[in-house]
């Protein structure tokens, strides 16, 4: 049995692919299996796989049904204790793998497991994730005292830099499936397991989230996703203020998204549940700005970040 098994959705991502596998394969830690699932792709992502000679590579195609029961598929048929997620247009150092094992070994009673990672805008910006965790220095492996107080401007827990024991996994019951086109999916997922288990974490940057890459779900119309239900968290979110900080800061996301695509009664529903002394100025200034303006600003951010030049709202 190995000690990881890799689960990577497939849809449409023949330009991609190739660069991910390649990482995957690169990995100084090999002791692992691929289990890649390819949720009904219409273009030669199968082809780019199927070219790849490795024995640890398991292939299986099925209709399109979404990334969440995708991601679950894989799971089912993972081998290993441990299961860790790749996304098709995402990619890993070297040491990622060794990375994560290492967390293992000091915390072998860990439910899930996360490394630092650095976000690709395009070919001209990559930033390390913004969070107060890697005051620690880059060589820290702990257990997380507050997932969520460190995960307010971007998360802890990222999909291709995370994994979890298969057992935890399927305790959580994986990712919930009435959440479409990375609406939340992942953060719905990773607040659960937040809320059942501390994090370990290694703050050793080992992977890296392409923002760039082809075909992103996250791409797709804001109408027509089904979002994650927050509401659901509220009650513990009275428990712990960071909680509701991370409640608030997704609901603000979520509110700009709908105002942007037009829909104000959606947007006015969202801003209602928001306690507005969890948003910093900058973010409650822009949920004040009409859509145009907003539209206008989204430009600016892309037009800056061409230039190297990363704009967040989130700090």
């Amino acid at each position: 049995m190995p000690k990881f098994s890799v689960i990577i959705p497939l849809y449409n991502k023949e330009r991609d692919i190739q660069k991910t596998l390649d990482s995957l394969l690169k990995q100084s830690f090999s002791d692992f299996e691929v289990i890649i699932v390819n949720d009904g792709s219409t273009d030669n992502s199968e082809d780019v796989v199927k070219a790849i000679n490795d024995f640890r590579i398991n292939y299986f195609s099925k209709k399109n049904e979404g990334v969440g029961p995708t991601r679950n598929y894989g799971v089912e048929k993972a081998t290993a204790e441990h299961i860790v997620f790749l996304d098709a247009d995402d990619y890993w150092y070297p040491f990622h793998l060794e990375n994560i094992n290492n967390i293992t070994k000091k915390f072998p009673e860990a439910q899930w497991f996360a490394t630092a990672y650095n976000k690709k805008h395009n070919k001209n910006l990559t930033t390390p994730m913004i969070s107060p965790i890697l005051k620690k220095g880059d060589d820290w492996i702990g257990l997380v005292d507050d997932y969520f107080k460190h995960s307010l401007a971007d998360a802890l827990a990222w999909t291709s830099a995370v994994g979890m024991k298969k057992e935890f996994f399927k305790t959580l019951n994986g990712f919930d499936t009435t959440i479409t086109h990375g609406a939340g999916e992942d953060t719905d997922l990773w607040l659960r397991a937040a809320l059942a288990s501390p994090l370990a974490f290694s703050t050793k940057i080992s992977a890296t989230h392409n923002l760039d890459g082809s075909n992103r779900i996250s791409n797709t119309h804001t109408l027509k996703r089904r979002y994650m239900d927050l509401d659901k968290y509220e009650a513990e979110g009275k428990k712990n203020p960071f909680l509701k900080q991370y409640l608030d800061l997704n609901r603000y996301s979520f509110a700009i998204q709908y105002k942007l695509a037009g829909d104000v009664v959606s947007f006015k529903e969202y801003v209602s549940k928001i306690d507005l002394k969890n948003l910093n100025a900058k973010q409650q200034k822009l949920l004040k700005q009409p859509k145009q303006v907003l539209k206008l600003m989204v430009k600016s951010k892309v037009l800056f970040e061409k230039f190297g030049v990363r704009l967040t709202a989130y700090k």
